[in-house]
């Protein structure tokens, strides 16, 4: 009896394993993949390449936006949407692409983060248009707020906190906290109950003190992770300098199919390389997936517009991608370990490029990159899944400590289990989640760009751009943030 019933349970979880591969294989193989492309093309093409355009007043908002006398700065927020976007994916993702698609990936990165830095500025803008605050006087919003108060539709709103819930809240931190553990235990033999209990108490400081608190730990340890990151791959940059140009040209031919890439006796093509890498810059990215909007909302702009975030949040996706996805590849392919025969393969092909320039003491660097890495997912990651709690609960602050017990939890699971079925299923959640956001992006996609446009013409006129509301008859019923006599709809 005891052996059917586990037969059974064997034959239930491959079953849901097939359907729910199938269904990630449509979403993330075809749909998502085609649809964010073309979404960041048109808003691209739309926003006039605001991305090239306005890069150096990006960077003057960025600047400008650390201090603020109340709530959170854009570049607390700025830090901690780079907190959930760079994590092992940044590391073992570019690895993936290179081995998946050749060199020829990183090009297709590169582009794909160009076209998603101007869908990450339409959802940051509508995130601030549209955001509200709670009951502590806290901004709030990001996609299920633009979806009710924009488009009138709360249940459209609800499925796509749900899915962030479940993807970002509870399954995404499980598995950053299973690779925090996995790597220690691996590098050092750390018993992986122990460090779970650690990472769980960390985490639960950081969690339990809500937005601000992980907002300010964030302004400090993502710029340390990324310079430190960044210094090793120059570091080796300079070694093999005098290799960089062919690696460069190496990238762009293997692109375009004028140059058959060859790495370790594999030859790849051009459609492994776009697939390949438009596919690994989505995922580290984010662009589109709502997910960064949510954090966006929260930040008191500087200047006194919504499209002062869209700014800042465009060059989040830059960083991720074009820099520190950059730094990896670099190091991978300068280090020429990829045309050995016995190369590594996921963040093993990353770690033995840096034994193989700067010897084995990197096994220590790399754990520590790992656990900031991890560790700022997690507890970034937690503050998208509460804003979507609130929202879910009217901006109140109602069972949100019970949910911050099921994140520790998950924490937990995560650190000592590995339950596949649920990884692909929060890849699902997150799928259905960037579906939806895309259908609104596209509906609120007019209001947007007029909001955009607005400040660019202030700026123009040398105007430190504001926003007034009688400009946008759209708006005219929307309470909220924004709104000159109701400045809170907190439902206290």
């Amino acid at each position: 009896m005891s052996v059917t019933h586990e037969t059974w349970l064997t034959s239930l979880n491959d079953s849901l394993l097939a359907m729910i591969g199938e269904v990630n294989g449509v979403l993330w193989g075809y749909l998502l993949i085609y649809l964010l492309v073309a979404v960041g093309i048109y808003f691209t093409i739309r926003l006039g390449f605001i991305q090239i355009r306005q890069f150096k007043h990006a960077v003057d908002v960025l600047k400008s936006g650390k201090d603020v006398d109340n709530g959170i700065s854009s570049y607390q927020v700025f830090c901690t949407s780079m907190a959930a976007r760079v994590g092992t994916g940044n590391m073992a993702g570019v690895a993936v692409a290179l081995t998946v698609g050749g060199p020829g990936a990183i090009f297709w990165m590169w582009l794909i983060a160009m076209f998603g830095m101007s869908t990450a500025f339409i959802e940051s803008t509508l995130a601030q248009v549209f955001k509200t605050k709670d009951v502590d006087g806290q901004y709030r919003g990001g996609p299920a707020y633009y979806m009710e108060k924009g488009l009138g539709m709360r249940w459209m709103g609800s499925l796509f906190s749900v899915c962030l819930i479940i993807a970002f809240g509870l399954v995404f931190n499980a598995v950053q906290a299973n690779t925090i553990t996995d790597a220690l235990n691996h590098s050092f033999g750390f018993d992986k109950t122990i460090m779970g209990i650690v990472i769980v108490i960390a985490a639960a400081f950081f969690i339990m003190g809500g937005l601000r608190k992980v907002a300010e730990a964030s302004s400090r340890i993502v710029p340390v992770m990324a310079i430190g990151y960044l210094a090793i791959a120059m570091v080796i940059v300079i070694m093999n300098i005098t290799e960089l140009p062919a690696a460069v040209a190496l990238i762009v031919k293997s692109a375009f199919g004028w140059e058959e890439a060859a790495v370790g006796g594999v030859a790849y093509t051009i459609s492994q390389a776009m697939q390949s890498g438009i596919a690994r810059g989505l995922f580290s990215n984010e662009a589109g997936m709502g997910s960064a909007a949510n954090v966006a909302a929260s930040a008191t702009p500087n200047p006194n517009h919504p499209a002062s975030q869209g700014f800042v949040q465009m060059l989040g996706v830059f960083a991720d991608t074009i820099v520190i996805c950059t730094a990896s590849a670099a190091m991978i392919m300068l280090s020429g370990v990829m045309d050995q025969p016995n190369a590594a393969t996921g963040i093993g092909l990353l770690q033995q490029a840096l034994s193989s320039e700067l010897g084995s003491w990197t096994t220590y660097f790399m754990a520590a990159a790992i656990l900031l890495f991890c560790f700022t997912s997690i507890i970034a990651n937690y503050t998208y899944a509460e804003t979507n709690i609130m929202f879910l609960n009217g901006n109140s602050k109602k069972g949100l400590f019970i949910f911050r017990l099921f994140v520790l939890a998950m924490v937990m699971f995560g650190s000592v289990a590995s339950l596949p079925v649920v990884w692909n299923l929060a890849d699902a959640s997150m799928g259905v989640m960037a579906l939806v956001n895309i259908i609104a992006l596209m509906l609120l996609s007019q209001l947007a760009i007029k909001v955009i446009k607005d400040y660019e013409v202030q700026l123009k006129a040398g105007k430190t751009p504001e926003f007034d509301r009688s400009k946008f008859p759209e708006l005219e019923e929307l309470d909220g943030a924004w709104h000159p006599e109701q400045p809170s709809t907190a439902n206290k």
